[in-house]
């Protein structure tokens, strides 16, 4: 017989009858005649209940069943007797797999999700990552579900490439060069040109760049995969690995990419409501008493559309002593977008902001000072989302590149694009994992990621 899946087993209504299920036992409790075994398999976030009396099973047996170890139980399914689950099993038969000894980390006891980040590979196995890591499956089901049913193109874009969309130049080098003794010019530099791929390579920052070209042919397109930052930012708020989500979408304004990320956010949040019921109560309850009426919140209202310019004149005339002062030019920090969205208690899109602090991708308006960008500030979050209608006149995506001393050697094919039949588009990135944080309610991006890179973190 085909063991069962606790999620199958919780929900059935068919008592009485022979049934199995294979998985870990979360707790075990009981006297000298019954013993009550939690057993959870992953696919919920309720464990089953195993009642097993004592007498007709082994005695070195029911010592070997303990909190951490694998169990395949036979028994019958029937009506509770205690409260808490409608089902348990009365068993007949339990194997032992695999045992867990005494050092086994995690107890009974709670653990502070500290403690979880040092034993990743094991965090899983409790609760809140079992949670996290089945609602972390859901987001990015929704992800593809949202845009194929909108009849975009799933994009794979590369994991090396030798351009930085960014221009920030915080990138991870990837290169297969005896770092003890690499080729060197005669001007004594590293010679690249005898590396793998003939040039200098890292690993990427974005798929935007080649979201676009494929925008061109295409028409609406999306990529989805891990993107790297060299940054040595040891916050809960960054990560060195994380996911990005980047839809690029030819003849889009500004206005169509703001309604696509509004309704794109809104469809996750809602997916999340109605595919995550129980791991979101367990998590609100826990975790964040406001999370669930948080989410709904955000359903529910409209996002409020306001320009930068606004946004610092709402800061400055605040009387709020930031830590970081304001001024027209100022790239907002947090405790700035934090601010706005309670000001207007509701989700905030900023525009056009000065060309100083944006990428050299992004559209210039006529003022020859602001560009077409946007950023979707959430609640508790601060900015979820950044895009903006991408510039495809030549000249003046040229004369940017230049502004920013981009090397135009390593962008020439995107910058053919403008050459071969530009046209209006835009886009926009959404982090994965900053999505994650919003819909879980862990306050350290570490948390709902299963393995996290951090400086001075690579393990599991």
């Amino acid at each position: 017989m085909k063991p069962i899946r606790v999620i199958d087993l919780l929900r059935s209504q068919e008592t009485g009858k022979p049934t199995e299920v294979k998985g870990w036992v979360r707790t075990k409790r009981g006297n000298k005649q019954i013993a009550f075994i939690a057993v959870n398999d992953g696919s919920i976030i309720h464990s089953i209940q195993v009642v097993a009396e004592v007498a007709k099973f082994d005695e070195e047996l029911m010592k070997q069943i303990s909190t951490g170890s694998c169990v395949h139980v036979k028994g019958i399914l029937v009506p509770s007797q205690g409260s808490g689950q409608a089902v348990e099993i009365q068993a007949t038969e339990i194997i032992l797999l695999g045992g867990a000894d005494e050092s086994f980390p995690l107890q009974k006891k709670g653990h502070s999700l500290e403690f979880l980040r040092e034993i990743a590979h094991l965090r899983p196995r409790t609760n809140t990552f079992g949670a996290i890591l089945r609602m972390r499956h859901h987001m990015a089901f929704a992800v593809h579900k949202y845009f194929n049913d909108l009849g975009f193109f799933y994009l794979h874009s590369p994991v090396i490439t030798g351009s930085d969309a960014e221009g920030a130049g915080e990138m991870f080098q990837v290169t297969t060069l005896d770092l003890k003794n690499p080729p060197r010019t005669e001007e004594g530099e590293i010679n690249f040109k005898e590396d793998f791929f003939g040039k200098a390579t890292n690993l990427t920052v974005s798929g935007q760049l080649e979201g676009e070209l494929a925008a061109m042919a295409l028409g609406n397109v999306y990529t989805f995969g891990p993107t790297f930052r060299a940054e040595n930012s040891n916050t809960p708020r960054h990560l060195a690995e994380f996911w990005m989500i980047e839809p690029e979408m030819a003849f889009y304004d500004i206005q169509d990419n703001m309604d696509l990320a509004e309704d794109f956010l809104k469809y996750l949040i809602q997916y999340a409501l109605d595919h995550c019921k129980d791991d979101l109560e367990f998590l609100n309850n826990l975790y964040d008493k406001e999370l669930i009426g948080r989410l709904q919140f955000v359903v529910s209202n409209p996002f409020e559309r306001l320009s930068y310019t606004k946004a610092v004149d709402i800061l400055m005339n605040s009387g709020k002593k930031f830590e970081f002062p304001v001024k027209w030019g100022t790239d907002l920090q947090k405790e700035h977008e934090n601010y706005l969205v309670e000001h207007f208690k509701r989700p905030v899109i900023l525009t056009d902001y000065p060309k100083e602090i944006k990428a050299f991708y992004m559209k210039q308006n006529e003022d020859g000072k602001t560009v077409r960008a946007m950023d979707v500030l959430f609640p508790w979050i601060g900015e979820i989302i950044g895009g903006s209608q991408r510039e495809e006149n030549y000249e003046k995506l040229m004369a940017r590149i230049t502004e920013m001393h981009i090397p135009e050697k390593d962008l020439w094919w995107y910058l053919d694009t403008r050459k071969y039949g530009a046209c209006e588009h835009s886009g926009f990135g959404l982090g994965f994992e900053r999505l994650m944080l919003f819909v879980t309610g862990m306050t350290n991006i570490r948390d709902v990621i299963p393995f996290p890179r951090t400086p001075k973190n690579a393990d599991f």
